[in-house]
């Protein structure tokens, strides 16, 4: 079920949103649904990991194409050639 919320914002931080999500290829709604969901369920998982592990979340930076089934299963070839 989809429920509609009013939000209240500065004009150009809509714009610029609207600006991102055109860029994307997404809603608006779909980004800050995403984000909400996001933000709500990093506290949950950021408990479960160990103090190191936790730092470490985040550090590398991949393309949104980035397909690591695709970079393990090349890997694996390398590494059993």
């Amino acid at each position: 079920m989809t429920t509609k919320l009013t939000l209240t914002m500065e004009d150009g931080v809509i714009d610029s949103a609207k600006k991102y999500a055109r860029q994307k290829g997404k809603s608006l709604s779909d980004i800050v649904e995403n984000y909400l969901k996001s933000i709500s369920t990093h506290e949950v998982t950021t408990q479960d990991l160990s103090p190191k592990v936790a730092r470490l979340k985040g550090i590398i930076k991949l393309p949104e194409d980035f397909d690591y089934k695709k970079e393990i299963g090349t890997a694996l070839v390398k590494k059993y050639r």
